[in-house]
């Protein structure tokens, strides 16, 4: 289907380019512009805006993990590399000059070669490399970019200098400084389009992020930046872009359009709100939806003010998908004014790698492959996730085993030392292995794929009783006559598997036969009944420790001790000392599943 439309036409010629429009979606009969006599000389021109989102270090179609081409059982493909392929098809069919391209946040994390540029040859240091993301965003030539939280993951050191290195601006509108309450970031962009004989088109591009940061990445951004509701910050600054005379407004949100949550009441903001944000905030033409990691090609919103639809639309993750957003404009009475916006995805695996990417990062990625298959250890079996969401997993037990060792060691010598170590660990992959023989670093970087690090947080027997059987509301209640079918056993409500957690070190049953709320029995310490008074310190990640997955009482949990060391480093720290991997070092027997007193498995 020919992507090509002539930009600039006048009523009559607009009839005839029906075909080339073919596939988007009509706009609301409300919205169209009335074809009457004596506007047959109006003039019209035409806008692509293109989006991606969570990206998350993806340049290449690679899992690093595996050390091989990445895919999947869908066929999809990854990488700005296969974007850049995508957006350069785009501009040579709508014109570039007729074209803008933006990001919805999430860049910086999510990859061991992002890890490797923060961490390992990290961009902040003096003379230190431009991060590859930059170069390739530079490269491919992106107009503006939304904050995601996962760019605060490494600091606002390391966050600044990716923004110093970017050569289009960051944004983020309700990322503001604490004590001033003024934006710590560019809140909007504004690109102006010629168009001849007439006015420009101005189109303002206003960026949001997620106020969970500041559960998340509390450590980095307590005292220094806030992060206000979506909603609230888009009724501010929409007016604002409209009295400077925007005739477009783009919102680029790092935030989802369910409506929904993952921080409980912690923070008096919803974290999915894009949706919200178009049916409140009037004066949106178009929003960019990032965070949820979900496909949403065209979402049509009404905002309930203005009667008028606000169109959503979310490209998958991982450069996967490219969206479209094909906006139509009418000039009358003197100003352009939107007629018409639909939206649609495009897939990166219809397209190669584009020559250019791919030159300019091969040394990065050669340097981060090379990296992530240094030997670490032998392991002495092998260990996978496969099953760690339903049964006790050993390799998920190395986690705990991990962060019980560190914390002790950290606490010894302290008021604390006396105090029980417990760990939480949560089966983040259902496809992480450690083979047999020899242990990489990519093996150890599959097991924990975020860049979580350490808390030690006090909790007592009855809270830790409430964490377990809010944890436990992940399994889908089960009676115990109904066969079970391992693929409809988890994500109750939804919930993801890393917001379902071991507790090592403690012994109990989840019964699934039960509601929610009333799964954990037999639940004991050193093989006594669990006493609610007892004083525990659990080593769990700051994400958890922070409120991430609103598990409840470790968020006001007296916190004795955390650490900037990723977990990931952690655990190949303790494979290298240990050099040998054998589960007899660190693999227990801590819960199981039953319905009615009876194992499942």
């Amino acid at each position: 289907m020919p992507l090509n439309r002539r930009r600039f036409l006048t009523k009559s010629a607009v009839t005839g380019a029906g075909v080339a429009l073919a596939g988007a979606a009509a706009a609301p009969a409300a919205e169209a512009a009335p074809a009457t006599p004596h506007r047959k000389h109006v003039k019209r021109y035409a806008l692509t805006v293109m989006g991606t989102t969570d990206l998350h270090g993806h340049v290449f179609n690679w899992d690093y993990f595996k050390d091989a081409e990445y895919r999947d059982a869908a066929g999809n493909a990854q990488g700005l590399a296969r974007i850049s392929t995508l957006v350069d098809q785009v501009r040579e069919d709508r014109g570039r000059r007729n074209t803008l391209l933006l990001d919805a946040g999430d860049t910086i994390q999510g990859t061991p070669l992002t890890y490797y540029y923060a961490k390992v040859d990290p961009i902040t240091a003096e003379g230190g490399p431009v991060h590859p993301m930059a170069q390739a965003m530079n490269a491919i030539g992106y107009d503006a970019a939304a904050l995601g939280n996962h760019e605060f993951n490494y600091g606002l050191q390391t966050l600044r200098r990716f923004e110093e290195q970017l050569h289009f601006p960051l944004l983020g509108a309700n990322a503001v400084d604490a004590k001033t309450q003024r934006p710590a970031f560019q809140p909007y962009f504004i690109k102006r389009f010629r168009v001849p004989g007439l006015p420009p088109v101005k189109v303002a591009v206003l960026g949001l992020t997620n106020p969970g940061i500041a559960i998340w990445d509390k450590a980095f951004v307590q005292g220094k930046l806030e992060f206000p509701g979506l909603e609230e910050q888009a009724a501010r600054w929409v007016p604002k872009l409209k009295s400077m005379g925007a005739d477009v407004v783009v919102v680029s949100a790092h935030s989802g359009s369910s409506g929904t949550s993952s921080y409980g009441d912690q923070v008096p903001y919803v974290e999915n709100a894009a949706a919200l944000v178009a049916q409140q905030v009037p004066d949106i033409d178009a929003i960019l939806v990032g965070h949820a990691h979900v496909e949403i090609p065209e979402l049509k919103v009404t905002n309930t003010r203005t009667g008028r639809t606000v169109v959503l639309s979310e490209p998958l993750a991982f450069a996967e998908r490219l969206s479209l957003f094909d906006i139509e404009l009418v000039f009358a009475r003197g100003r352009w004014s939107v007629e018409s916006v639909s939206a649609k995805v495009l897939n990166s695996n219809s397209v190669a790698d584009d020559p250019k990417i791919t030159k300019l990062l091969s040394d990065e990625h050669a340097k981060v492959v090379e990296y992530v298959n240094q030997v670490v250890g032998t392991a002495t079996e092998t260990l996978t996730t496969a099953e760690a969401r339903y049964k006790d997993a050993p390799i998920v037990d190395l986690i705990t085993k991990v962060q019980e060792d560190v914390v002790k060691a950290a606490l010894a010598g302290t008021e604390y030392a006396a105090l029980p170590v417990l760990a939480q660990a949560s089966p983040f992959s259902r496809t992480s292995e450690i083979p047999a023989g020899q242990v990489t670093i990519r093996d150890l970087s599959s097991l924990y794929v975020y860049d979580n690090t350490l808390v030690a947080k006090v909790m007592t027997g009855a809270q830790l009783r409430a964490y377990l059987e809010y944890s436990a509301e992940y399994f889908v209640q089960t009676a115990a006559d109904v066969p079970v079918d391992v693929e409809k056993l988890t994500n109750a409500g939804g919930r993801p598997d890393y917001n379902y957690d071991y507790v090592s070190g403690l012994a109990y049953d989840i019964d699934v036969a039960q509601p929610a709320g009333s799964r954990i029995k037999n639940l004991t310490y050193g093989g006594e009944v669990l006493d609610d008074a007892q004083e525990f310190v659990l080593a769990v990640n700051n994400y958890r420790a922070n409120g991430g997955g609103a598990f409840p009482h470790v968020a006001s949990a007296k916190e004795v001790w955390s650490e900037s060391t990723e977990i990931r480093t952690r655990i190949a720290e303790w494979v290298t000392a240990k050099g040998v991997l054998d589960p007899k070092d660190f693999a227990s027997a801590d819960w199981r599943l039953t319905r009615n007193g009876t194992p499942v498995f």
